[in-house]
């Protein structure tokens, strides 16, 4: 009998997705696209925004079930993956998503709890989970308040605020004119209130692989026994 295939990582189907799309655009948008990728990173935003050893930031939210979430409450019952996606319109996001459905059993085995934030509104993130058949509820992050006190926000660069505000229709989906939208960061947060893991990255195509978040998880629950 032949092996049976590995299933692929988050990585794997994040580099398909971006191989996909470099056929299908022009290479002037790809190029544009890129460049808009340099200007964001060259901000030093990845540098600026909330590292490994920094105090977490307390919020409360509330997501599309009408529920709210007091991030403290969370992460003192046990650790927290606080994972931010920029929206239902974006592919990346989708599979980022799905991905971390897969390993939802892994991260609550281990004590901790998955909260996923995002600045789409209620209606929208919930119309994301449907389509991506995903059991966690998205938390509403309005007009990126708390992705701003974690540094995370940025302007869109002008090369591509024609697309974002005409083609992705943001205002509509954010409920917010602003043209701005923030990185797709993922933390793991220990008891104490205090980052332990984090990934940052300007380019969008690029996520926190869920098997190093599962073990970050588990490293930090493996602490406190």
């Amino acid at each position: 009998m032949g092996q049976e295939s590995q299933p692929q990582t988050l990585q794997q189907q994040l580099k398909q997705k971006s191989e996909e799309a470099g056929k299908r655009f022009p290479p002037e948008m790809l190029k544009t696209m890129r460049d808009a990728v340099q200007t964001v990173r060259d901000t030093g935003i990845e540098k600026s925004a909330k590292q490994v050893s920094d105090a977490a930031i307390d919020a409360e939210l509330t997501g599309w079930n009408g529920k709210t979430v007091k991030l403290s409450d969370a992460w003192s019952e046990g650790p927290v993956v606080l994972m931010w996606y920029r929206g239902g319109w974006c592919p990346y996001c989708n599979l980022q998503l799905r991905a971390m459905q897969k390993e939802l059993k892994a991260i609550e085995g281990a004590g901790a709890k998955l909260i996923v934030l995002t600045p789409e509104l209620p209606e929208k993130a919930k119309e994301t989970a449907e389509a991506n058949d995903v059991d966690f509820v998205a938390l509403y992050d309005k007009e990126n308040g708390l992705a701003r006190k974690y540094g995370l926000v940025f302007a869109l660069p002008d090369p591509i605020l024609p697309l974002y505000r005409d083609r992705l229709k943001l205002a509509e989906v954010n409920g917010s004119d602003a043209m701005e939208l923030p990185l797709s960061a993922t933390y793991v947060i220990d008891t104490k209130g205090k980052i332990r893991y984090a990934f940052l990255d300007a380019d969008y195509t690029q996520r926190a692989e869920p098997a190093d978040v599962v073990a970050a998880v588990k490293q930090v629950a493996g602490e406190k026994k």
